[in-house]
């Protein structure tokens, strides 16, 4: 059976899907409502899209193995088969039958709060999936262009990018928002009338806002919000939030200056040069959220200034950025295109919080490994720095990062320390550190397969070089038909790394296994084109991405033929 579904045509099932998807998208552009609800239907019933939405909740999520309330935490392929029965529009429950979801609580970065997290089970995952495929194309066409939390193809990095270039010809006034509670408050009826849709949708979704959660054995119904964990939750956020731009621009002549808004998720920042004028603003776009039962958290919403100090602040911070603007003298003015003096420059640096959090998660991995070997320190904490690195470097980050690397030299200095307290300097210094070039670096020599010594050493922030961002282009999709766009994207993807950027050059976006272009959302893995186990290499030239399903199928079919060349006694040496 695991034969059967890992033979399935997947190449030919995406492009079938990908197009249907892609004429639900321009019918929506075209304001065509009727023409949108028949191609839904049509791509709800199709065998092919609820293949693809059990393959992304069983193999491709990260939350594969998260069970619901049911307890199931993996599906076989034979159930995988079953799933896929089950989720054809005829085979519905009424919302009365819908199964609750499960409450975890998770920790917030930096923070001693803890969020609610809702998991569905998973056929109501698979279902989500599957009503997600039709439903975001059709939103994807009519979405403002200055949204980009949880939207295929665009991130937090475009929503800087889009601050940058609201302020880098004029200083402005700031309204930095915070909307109170977001998931949990949005009024169920405003969301379902703004939907829009057909009646057997609507009741499916309202059946997945009223389902009410279980944690533990106690039932708590829910009357309003969307539950923080669902597959079509956060897409059910962004429409219920879709408007704000517009109504922040709502009584603004067309010849006067407008009010930029950027929105992230549920937070947002109004850009205007005029203080008055944005007072106004933030009190239209406060009782247009009050429509919707959400609300302003006053603790966290300010005014400020981008260049000069406002009530005492200057500038603001976003999504782990800090926004400023400088004065600048004669000698380093910066200058707009046409070459006419600022007499002020921008910088987005990370914020001091985002740099107190990454110092603080590295100083307690290093005390959770106070009596482990070095290798395992090298192992976990390359990974923290590199990520961490990965999403700041679009942006003035070279002193940021001197900094970081002094802060985790001496918190490896008191690991070292802590473990040998009777030592001295000069012995822990040798047996902890190795010389690299003109340089002394935390690591040590390990081992490969042919004997031969190999450095390994603890990454420092200032290799991850700054690079130039380019925001995604105006209202552009994914479903706009423009692939190769998208695939060139990707090598900038903030959680794209060196390798995987370099290899996506290579292959022209494309999966070498399903011939297929990456897209925003796929999940992609690096893997040896031919194994080191029978006779690859170790190079880049031996490496390609491959998305992770493709990257399973062809791990099974490696070990195979490994297995198969060890019982014939054959050696790759």
């Amino acid at each position: 059976m695991s034969g059967a579904w890992r033979e399935l045509p997947w190449r030919k099932l995406e492009k079938h899907v990908y197009r249907m998807q892609k004429r639900i998208y321009r019918a929506s552009q075209r304001g065509k409502q009727r023409q949108v609800e028949k191609l839904q239907k049509l791509l709800l019933k199709s065998e092919a899209a609820r293949l693809l939405a059990v393959r992304r909740v069983t193999q491709d999520n990260q939350g594969k193995k998260t069970a619901g309330v049911d307890g199931v935490k993996s599906v076989p392929p034979k159930g995988r088969f079953l799933l896929v029965k089950q989720l054809h529009p005829t085979r519905w429950k009424r919302r009365k039958h819908l199964t609750p979801v499960r409450r975890v609580w998770i920790p917030k970065p930096g923070k001693a709060e803890k969020r609610p997290l809702g998991i569905p089970t998973m056929l109501e995952r698979a279902k989500q999936a599957l009503v997600k495929m039709a439903l975001e194309p059709a939103w994807e066409a009519v979405f403002e262009p200055n949204s980009y939390g949880f939207r295929p193809g665009r991130s937090c990095h475009d929503a800087i990018g889009a601050i940058f270039n609201g302020i880098r010809y004029k200083p402005k006034f700031v309204f930095d928002a915070d909307i109170k509670g977001c998931f949990d408050h949005i009024n169920h009826e405003a969301l379902l009338k703004k939907l829009h849709t057909y009646p057997k949708l609507t009741h499916l979704i309202q059946g997945w806002l009223k389902a009410g959660v279980m944690e533990g054995v106690e039932f708590t119904p829910t009357e309003e919000g969307t539950p923080q964990g669902g597959v079509i939750s956060p897409l059910l956020a962004n429409v219920a939030l879709h408007g704000l731009e517009a109504v922040a621009k709502a009584g603004q002549k067309k010849s006067k200056e407008q009010p930029m808004l950027i929105r992230y998720a549920d937070d947002f920042v109004i850009l205007y040069s005029d203080q008055t004028e944005l007072q106004a603003i933030a009190a239209r776009v406060a009782t247009w959220l009050e429509d919707i039962g959400l609300r302003l958290n006053p603790s966290k919403t300010r005014i400020t200034h981008t260049l000069n100090p406002h009530e005492g602040q200057v500038g603001f911070q976003f999504l782990g950025f800090h926004v400023q603007q400088y004065q600048v003298g004669k000698t380093h003015t910066g200058k707009d295109t046409h070459g006419r003096p600022l007499g002020y420059k921008t910088l987005i640096r990370p914020s001091k919080e985002a740099i107190k959090r990454h110092t603080q998660a590295i100083g307690h991995q290093l005390r959770t490994l106070r009596n482990a070997p070095q290798e395992q320190v090298l192992s976990e904490l390359n990974p923290i720095i590199r990520g961490w690195c990965t999403y700041y470097h679009w942006v003035v980050c070279t002193q940021t990062f001197g900094i970081c690397d002094h802060i985790t030299h001496h918190q490896l200095m008191r690991w070292e320390n802590a473990r040998h307290p009777a030592k001295s300097k000069n012995w822990i210094h040798s047996k902890y550190h190795i010389r690299l070039g003109k340089r002394s670096r935390y690591g040590l020599y390990v081992k490969d397969e042919e004997g031969n010594p190999k450095p390994r050493y603890v990454r420092l922030h200032a290799e991850t070089q700054h690079q130039d961002f380019i925001k995604v282009k105006g209202e552009a999709s994914p479903y706009d038909g423009n692939l190769l766009y998208w695939a060139k994207r990707l090598k900038q993807h903030p959680l794209v790394n060196n390798e995987k950027a370099k290899l996506l050059k290579l292959q022209q976006g494309q999966c070498p296994r399903c011939g297929l272009y990456f897209k925003e959302g796929d999940l992609m893995e690096v893997d040896h084109s031919i194994p080191t186990a029978l006779g690859g290499g170790k190079g880049l030239e031996n490496k390609s991405v491959y998305h992770r399903h493709c990257h399973d199928e062809k791990t099974a079919e490696d070990m195979v033929r490994i297995a198969k060349r060890k019982a014939d006694g054959i050696s790759h040496k």
